[in-house]
């Protein structure tokens, strides 16, 4: 989902890593499983959610960011 915001949007971007090859990121973000999204530094969620649930967090982030 987060792929293809960021390919309709471009003020959004989406990123994927490796947690074994970035082990500092898996740290920091404290990743327990997979996926992990986390918006603007603000908002994070792990797992796979629905379409509804996963804008909501987004939309969230951008409450929090204003």
């Amino acid at each position: 989902m987060a792929h293809q915001m960021a390919t309709e949007n471009p003020h959004i971007r989406a990123d994927v890593i490796e947690a074994s090859e970035f082990p500092h990121l898996v740290q920091k973000y404290r990743i327990m499983g997979v996926p992990k999204t986390v918006v603007n530094e603000s908002v994070q969620f792990e797992g796979a959610v629905p379409e509804n649930r996963f804008l909501m967090e987004v939309m969230k982030a951008q409450k929090k960011k204003q």
